[in-house]
């Protein structure tokens, strides 16, 4: 027909690992539906969960692990899950926030205004509430 729409094409998760390696980034296999993204000192872990793919973990390589970036209230670490703690550097937080924005672009995730302003994170220890990142999430 002439006013027919073509369906928009869903992206599979292979699709979208394909778009990382165009954009630059190393793009490696860990099994159960995860894969490892890499690009300057930067990783994040991937998950495929059908409809999306969610990033379990993502932040600089610290030995063999991903740290993850906290607010320490008065500086920036980066920790890993065994519990090693470094100290971010501003040229570190640069290429985290850039390696983030592209990840989200090639996901196809949506890049929000504040999250775009500068570097953010989901670790934010520093709190004059006591006992407030213990509570039972909702």
């Amino acid at each position: 027909m002439f006013f027919r729409r073509e369906k928009p094409r869903e992206f599979v998760f292979e699709d979208r690992l394909e778009t990382l390696k165009q954009s630059g980034m190393a793009v490696g296999k860990k099994g159960n539906g995860k894969s490892a993204v890499m690009r300057k000192g930067c990783a994040a872990v991937l998950v495929d969960r059908g409809d999306k793919v969610e990033v379990e973990r993502a932040g600089v390589v610290l030995g063999h692990e991903i740290g993850e970036l906290t607010h320490g209230g008065y500086q920036m670490f980066f920790v890993t899950p065994t519990g090693e703690k470094e100290p971010a550097l501003a040229e570190q937080l640069v290429e985290l926030h850039q390696f983030l924005e592209d990840l989200k672009q090639g996901l196809g995730h949506d890049s929000l205004y504040n999250t775009s302003l500068g570097t953010t994170n989901q670790r934010h220890i520093y709190d004059r509430v006591k006992g407030r990142d213990h509570q039972a999430k909702h």
